[in-house]
């Protein structure tokens, strides 16, 4: 019988340390007007305050906030622009919950230091890796706050490049390992690594990482998987994001039996149920 290889991990936010005995189900909230998924969009502090509150209400583990799409051909944002979407977002989360922890999706480090310093975010979710703003890793060490690790190829003004791996399974390890010892040096061991499902990479190398997920464990950290919606899904089906739920669960049991540790999500109820059902499983194994 197939088994979860889930592994317990922990979280230091701010002085809390949150321990996981199962899977994580994080949250997208997209303070954004223009997210590759349509419904997922809540631009206005009350629409936020509705999607937050369903995402509790349903069992959600931690909430990621973004105010930049990344979707391909989207707009850029300006710094001050993302700075107050981010401030009415986060505040909005906070009005509904205190204590949940909230994590800001942002490749920019005086973004992201504002955001832990004085919003109110806990975690620091860097869909660059650190590449994009050179400032980063000092700002994950001088705030404390637990750091996502995203392998991502692109650069700023072209998040999505063609890919072209040896071995993309490979690369993506030696990748996330190389930055690993950079950030402990500078004191950052609270780190999650995410293999950057989508970030210039075809469909067949989204899929091999996924197949061989499990190696990830060899990095010693959390594994965060985030393929909600995403191309990986509703390409290969012919179909758009709107359509992409189904897929998105069944990748979702494939990562948890491979070792996820955090799913992040559009849609927290079924996750949350997903992972209910692979706690059963592994009860019984």
């Amino acid at each position: 019988m197939m088994i979860s290889r889930f592994k317990t991990f922990s979280l230091n936010v701010r002085g809390r340390l949150l321990r996981y005995e199962r899977p994580a189900v994080m949250g997208i909230i997209n303070a954004t007007p223009d997210s590759f998924f349509a419904a997922s969009r809540t631009p206005d502090r009350d629409s936020i305050s509705r999607r937050a509150a369903e995402m509790i209400a349903a069992g959600v583990d931690m909430i990621d906030v973004g105010a930049y799409s990344t979707r391909p051909g989207a707009d850029p944002v300006g710094v001050e622009e993302e700075i107050d979407r981010l401030r009415m977002a986060i505040v909005a989360v906070r009005e509904v919950d205190q204590r949940i922890p909230v994590s800001v999706d942002t490749f920019r480090a005086d973004v992201a230091g504002l955001a832990v310093t004085e919003m109110g975010a806990d975690i620091i979710n860097d869909i660059s890796g650190g590449e994009f703003d050179d400032k980063m890793f000092d700002v994950a060490a001088a705030t404390g706050a637990p750091y996502i690790l995203t392998h991502n190829p692109g650069t700023e003004s072209n998040l999505h490049p063609a890919s072209g791996y040896g071995d993309v399974v490979a690369d993506v390890t030696r990748w996330l390992g190389s930055r690993l010892r950079t950030l402990a040096l500078l004191g950052v061991n609270d780190v999650i690594v995410d293999p950057g499902f989508g970030f210039g990479k075809s469909i067949e190398d989204n899929y091999r990482l996924m197949a061989e997920l499990a190696l990830f464990e060899m990095l010693g950290r959390p594994i965060l998987v985030g393929v909600s919606r995403k191309s990986m899904i509703y390409r290969p089906l012919g179909i758009e994001p709107a359509d992409a739920h189904d897929g998105t669960t069944a990748l979702n049991t494939v990562a948890l039996l491979s070792g996820a540790s955090i799913l992040r999500v559009h849609d927290v109820k079924s996750a949350v149920q997903t992972v209910k059902l692979i706690q059963l499983l592994d009860s019984n194994k």
